[in-house]
């Protein structure tokens, strides 16, 4: 894994980031846009990590913190990236985040008929709370 890089997204980042959630994420949102991936990186610029290996996107992860809990979304690693580590050291790059800033639980955004994904929030320590439709972990 010596030659993934894991960095924070800048703006010049969207197009390429946009592209990549099509091809490697499953389904897209309301706000996978540029204004709102824009909105996003003028807001916490932190927030939106990539993994890199040989300058090219194979993965990424939203480690939000709203002042209160920390959030993560759009857990993503390119389908010819997979089963690699990607996702677990996106994981471990959000949640040093996480305890930077002070937060104390993460709630996971996970899609329910993406049982690869709940392995992979699993194996990390997260939970499920079925009331919620979340994996949460405490920091």
């Amino acid at each position: 894994m010596s030659d993934l890089h894991i960095r924070c997204a800048t703006l010049s980042d969207i197009n390429t980031l946009l592209q990549f959630w099509r091809e490697a994420a499953e389904g897209t949102s309301i706000s996978d846009d540029h204004d709102g991936v824009t909105r996003l990186i003028t807001r916490d610029p932190e927030a939106l990590l990539l993994a890199e290996r040989d300058a090219i996107l194979t993965g990424t992860v939203i480690a939000g913190f709203d002042g209160w809990r920390c959030s993560a979304y759009r857990l993503a690693v390119h389908p010819d990236h997979r089963r690699r580590g990607i996702a677990t050291a996106l994981l471990q790059a959000a949640e040093q985040r996480f305890a930077a800033v002070g937060g104390r639980r993460v709630d996971a955004m996970v899609l329910e008929v993406d049982e690869q994904a709940h392995h992979t929030w699993a194996t990390r320590g997260y939970h499920r709370e079925d009331h919620w439709r979340r994996r949460v972990k405490p920091l």
